[in-house]
């Protein structure tokens, strides 16, 4: 990889999940992630909850079983874009623990990093158009 020293190290390729309320900042964050490993020369991919829910899961509705199904489909695309060397980035509500724990196990608990973006509701409401 350009950039990269002889003999250098590539790290492998993992997926950093962020989670918290919608308008806590998910999607921003996630969107500077890939901009700032791009820059050191890393490939990478957001996977944006919003936009899937609209594509890979619009037929999906928001019961606890259809969030749960959301978020294994997200963590099988995850671990197809890892086993494709591609850093990945999802950014999604998964308000469970036991769906998170989940989508860790699908992409190997290795390779998952979880990040949860603690914001005030308050601020998040006003953040979220209605």
């Amino acid at each position: 990889m350009p950039g990269v020293a002889a003999g250098a190290v590539e790290p492998r390729p993992f997926t950093l999940w962020f989670t918290g309320l919608s308008g806590a900042g998910k999607s921003t964050l996630a969107g500077e992630s890939k901009q700032r490993l791009a820059m050191v020369g890393h490939a990478c991919y957001v996977l944006d909850g919003d936009v899937l829910r609209t594509r890979l899961s619009s037929d999906l509705g928001f019961t606890p079983a259809h969030r749960s199904e959301n978020v294994r489909r997200v963590a099988e695309v995850c671990r197809l874009m890892n086993d494709a060397d591609l850093i990945v980035i999802a950014a999604l509500i998964s308000p469970n623990a036991s769906d998170r724990a989940l989508a860790r196990g699908i992409v190997g608990a290795g390779g998952f990093v979880e990040v949860h973006l603690d914001a005030d509701p308050a601020v998040c409401e006003q953040r979220v158009p209605q």
